[in-house]
């Protein structure tokens, strides 16, 4: 499951939320500071972990 890093608009507050990509479509995350909705997505890096030796 993915992680992702949100900024609440309201408050300011960063956080963390790993989540499966279907309840990330669905938009219904909140600030778990204030419980506001109105958040902004921060992008983050992306890390891949594969079984091969390179």
């Amino acid at each position: 499951m993915p992680t992702y890093e949100y900024q609440c608009k309201k408050c300011g507050e960063k956080f963390e939320r790993t989540e499966h990509i279907k309840e990330h479509d669905t938009g219904k995350q909140e600030c778990p500071k204030c419980g506001s909705k109105e958040l902004d997505q921060i992008l983050g890096s992306f890390f891949a972990k594969t079984s091969r030796k390179s």
